[in-house]
């Protein structure tokens, strides 16, 4: 079992020796022509959320594994995501289909399993209802390898994971664990290919992913802020981050990266970088010599290879593998968000293979027909924008994802497909559900976009989260593709009807738009605030936003009741506030807020999370929810 980087130099050195020993067995094996040519095969990986009745993630994922049985389904870092795998299916005839069936085959198990244990199956890149709380050390995975990813990549960086991303809204959030990775689920395809056109085809892949990504964003909600068209992009590069204060000002490149060159010739360049660019997270005794198994006629495993490999994420990753007889190189493609149906997502795995096989035939060596920083730009804002980016495609054309992908790829898709000998029926059904997602302009993101504005904003942002993931559920059910999805809307926020699963948390009471001020503001600034925002409670942040006081009506009450001379100094909020007011965080219960606010008589609860001020629960947010609850129960008799 490999260990976490501590003290022990005489390991890290030996691990170091290995890991060089099988860079250089696979460059001989590479010399040697020793990898699987002439026939491709296709495989995927299907990530998927556990969702529980109130629409919030499940950690039930060894429960349902346990039911299920099927060691194709397996945990992954949350108790309340699944990964399922399917087999690989030489590339050509049925194997579309056939990924399909095992697609269905196993998401139908898992659901069935999870059904038992009072809790759904959904396939989105980020579940809306997510909340910080949710991602706690409580709901990983009990496993050693989880835990010690997470000490090793904290230790490494040397502090907590901060997430700043922009889009329609910002998210500026700082959590102590790698669990934020786990707030993203996809579909990873595998694509098997020959030696010999490795570098023309990972190449490719990197050109052609911000196209087919662009296709198929369905993840613009993270922790209650709509952000980029596929926020995972951003997330995921943030999550696993381990570089350090130092290494980021240096702009050393995150283990999750989409690279910073074209392949010239082999894989051996990709395993290079990873080790000159990364540093071990993790060490082992390795006993395996590789030379002295190739020199045997045997096949090396690549252990120490492998396990620095699996702590780099690359978008598009070589991965090595063999059947215990040959050897062979797949390029794994981790770009596209799990869902929203499965249908959706054969429609892109058909896209991406199809491109695959048919643009080398169009565009030849890639590398010399555009610039690899426009290819990696383009990736980027196909994440940000989806089908609204514009791409810097090949000979410096500038186009929109929608129109190259109308009127450009999706030809060269299909030619793909049936050189490759795909089944017609299959090829046509699959690349016309994407064909239709791109004319109308609904992809995931859009359809979730659109229906938030629907719903309005009369509801909280809690009921309008757990709503979508009900309708989604529902709609996946159908097994109808996104584009041909209705909206969801006003009369499915009636349907959310079990309140307590709306009222439970205190993330979901609060109001999380605060008015706050500063120690050395003025109170007359700050009883103006009060006045026009119909206040009765006020924060006090510092500049670092840190909570250091409250102000409340009845201080400035006090004040007035006293006095103040025309010619007296004007006070300063730090003379009236509280400088010690009673908080509670937002992953805290209602009922303890209310006993809380019993007892210490008070008529508000700054909500802090890691010292940051994140909302304000008051007497009034009570109030509202027992007029509403009042309404329910009495308004009809």
């Amino acid at each position: 079992m490999a260990d976490a980087i501590e003290s022990d130099d005489s390991l890290l050195r030996r691990y170091t020796q290995a890991l060089l020993e099988d860079v250089r067995a696979f460059e001989r094996m590479l010399d040697e022509g020793c990898f699987e040519s002439g026939i491709r095969c296709i495989g995927a990986e299907q990530e998927m959320f556990l969702v529980d009745a109130g629409m919030h993630p499940a950690p039930k994922a060894l429960e349902v594994l346990e039911a299920v049985g099927d060691d194709a389904l397996v945990n992954e870092l949350a108790l309340f995501n699944l990964e399922a795998n399917t087999p690989p299916r030489a590339f050509g005839g049925s194997c579309l289909a056939e990924m399909e069936s095992d697609l269905r085959r196993l998401a139908g198990a898992a659901d069935q399993a999870a059904r038992d244990v009072n809790c759904r199956i959904m396939l989105t890149g980020i579940l809306p209802t997510l909340r910080l709380s949710d991602l706690s050390l409580g709901n990983m995975t009990p496993k050693d390898r989880y835990f010690e990813i997470n000490e090793a990549t904290g230790r490494a960086r040397g502090g907590k994971f901060d997430i700043s991303i922009k889009g329609r809204d910002d998210l500026d959030v700082s959590h102590d664990n790698v669990m934020l990775e786990s707030c993203n689920t996809s579909l990873q395809l595998h694509f098997q290919v020959g030696q010999g056109e490795f570098a023309k085809l990972y190449n490719m892949a990197q050109a052609i992913t911000a196209p087919v990504l662009a296709a198929a964003v369905n993840s613009p909600l993270l922790l209650g802020r709509q952000l980029w068209d596929e926020t995972r992009i951003a997330l995921f590069q943030s999550s696993v981050d381990s570089r350090s204060v130092a290494e980021r000002q240096r702009q050393v490149r995150p283990r999750v990266s989409f690279g910073d060159a074209w392949v010239k010739q082999s894989a051996a360049e990709v395993w290079r970088e990873n080790i000159t660019r990364h540093r071990m997270l993790f060490v082992a005794d390795m006993k395996e010599d590789p030379m002295a198994v190739l020199d045997a006629g045997g096949i090396p495993e690549f252990t120490a290879l492998r396990l620095h490999n699996g702590t780099v994420y690359r978008w598009n990753r070589v991965c090595y593998g063999h059947d215990g007889i040959t050897p062979h190189l797949r390029i794994e493609n981790r770009v596209l968000p799990a869902g929203p149906t499965i249908a959706d997502e054969m429609a892109n795995s058909a896209f991406y293979f199809g491109l695959m096989a048919g643009c080398t035939e169009e565009y030849g060596n890639v590398h010399e027909r555009m610039s690899f920083e426009d290819a990696r730009n383009n990736f980027f804002s196909a994440a940000r924008h989806g089908l609204s980016a514009q791409f810097h495609w090949v000979d410096g054309e500038v186009i929109s994802a929608s129109k190259l992908i109308l009127e450009h790829l999706l030809p060269l898709a299909a030619a793909g497909l049936d050189a490759a000998g795909i089944d017609k029926a299959d090829s046509e059904r699959h690349l016309g559900v994407l064909e239709a997602r791109v004319i109308s302009g609904r992809t995931g993101s859009d359809w979730v976009r659109r229906s938030l504005d629907a719903m309005g904003t009369a509801a909280r942002v809690d009921t309008r989260h757990r709503t979508l993931v009900k309708v989604m559920i529902e709609r996946q059910d159908t097994e109808q593709p996104v584009h041909s999805w209705d909206l969801a809307g006003p009369a499915d926020l009636e349907r959310v009807t079990d309140w307590s699963d709306s009222y439970r948390f205190v993330s979901q009471l609060m109001t999380s738009d605060v008015f706050t001020v500063r120690p050395g503001d003025l109170v007359d600034l700050a009883a103006s605030l009060m006045d026009w925002e119909h206040l009765r409670h006020v924060p006090v942040e510092d500049d670092q936003g840190q909570l250091v006081g409250l102000l409340s009506h009845r201080a400035l009450l006090r004040m007035v009741a006293k006095g103040a001379r025309q010619d007296a100094e004007p006070t300063a909020v730090r003379e009236l506030m509280t400088s010690d007011p009673v908080t509670i965080s937002s992953s805290s219960s209602t009922l303890e807020a209310v006993e809380l606010m019993r007892a210490k008589n008070v008529g508000c609860l700054p909500v802090v999370d890691d010292g940051r001020l994140v909302g304000i629960i008051t007497e009034s947010d009570y109030l509202a929810v027992a007029a509403r609850l009042l309404d329910e129960r009495l308004g009809d008799e």
